[in-house]
């Protein structure tokens, strides 16, 4: 089972990214399933809307996560509910519409299960997602109501981030983290069968401040004029990992970063 998960997706460039190049990409690896987070996805940046919610699909995507940005389009709170594929974090305060947690059917038969959850620290404010991870694991054993488990961990912290992976160790068939935006090079397998990445990076231009404009955002940090964040608008990297997984046991064989196009396409 090959799978492919791919970092936030931002503004109009990260959309188009997606929608050139996923097919081929999708036939070219031998994808069967393909996640990616989308909260960045709204031409503003920040948020995600139901037409892009939609067209995300279309291209190809089987599942969308989100993060602390989720409500930033206020329409997500209307359609979310109606839409099972795309999913909010599971340690949201209160009775938050949507779900944080779904099982998928592959195209190859098989079940598989997507967490979306998100950190405490430098966050918005949210359940313990330890606490949380913990009561999740009680009731859900991998290979039991699910072939696969996919947990996409949106936090600010890197240890944060490996203490949940740790955590789910044996438990999942990936961990990995978004958010900041930036690739890390530290994919591999745990000890006990599960795949982790701290950061999967973002679909969007490099060529910029974490996907926003690079000019806009200095004048930020210099307290000069400027304007809200807004999104870059140059060709765009995809980057996030592949993950090829054993049937048999729902576990890790082979874990690799993946990076197309744009500014970090030499990289890989």
């Amino acid at each position: 089972m090959k799978i492919l998960f791919l970092g936030d997706v931002i503004g109009n460039s990260g959309c188009r990214a997606v929608k050139e190049n996923l097919r081929n990409i999708i036939k070219h690896k031998g994808i069967d399933f393909v996640i990616v987070n989308g909260e960045n996805a709204a031409k503003e940046g920040v948020g995600i809307t139901e037409n892009i919610t939609n067209e995300l699909l279309s291209f190809g995507v089987d599942v969308i996560t989100t993060g602390n940005h989720v409500w930033d389009q206020k329409e997500t709170h209307d359609f979310i509910s109606k839409e099972k594929r795309l999913l909010r974090p599971f340690n949201l305060l209160n009775d938050a519409p949507g779900k944080g947690f779904e099982i998928y059917n592959s195209t190859k038969g098989f079940k598989i299960g997507v967490l979306n959850l998100m950190g405490n620290i430098f966050m918005k404010q949210c359940d313990d997602v330890f606490k949380t991870t913990n009561n999740f694991l009680e009731k859900n054993k991998l290979q039991d109501k699910y072939d696969f488990l996919i947990v996409d961990f949106h936090g600010e912290i890197t240890s944060e981030k490996m203490a949940i992976g740790h955590l789910f160790d044996g438990q999942a068939t990936l961990v990995v983290g978004t958010h900041t935006h930036v690739p890390t090079n530290d994919g591999r397998i745990l000890k006990n069968g599960t795949a982790y990445l701290t950061d999967a990076g973002m679909c969007g231009d490099y060529n910029s401040v974490i996907g926003m404009n690079t000019q806009n955002s200095i004048n930020k940090f210099f307290k000069r004029e400027s304007t809200k964040h807004f999104p870059a608008e140059g060709e765009a990297s995809l980057c996030g990992l592949i993950v090829e997984a054993n049937p048999r046991n729902g576990l890790a064989n082979k874990v690799s970063s993946f990076i197309f196009g744009g500014e970090l396409k030499n990289i890989n």
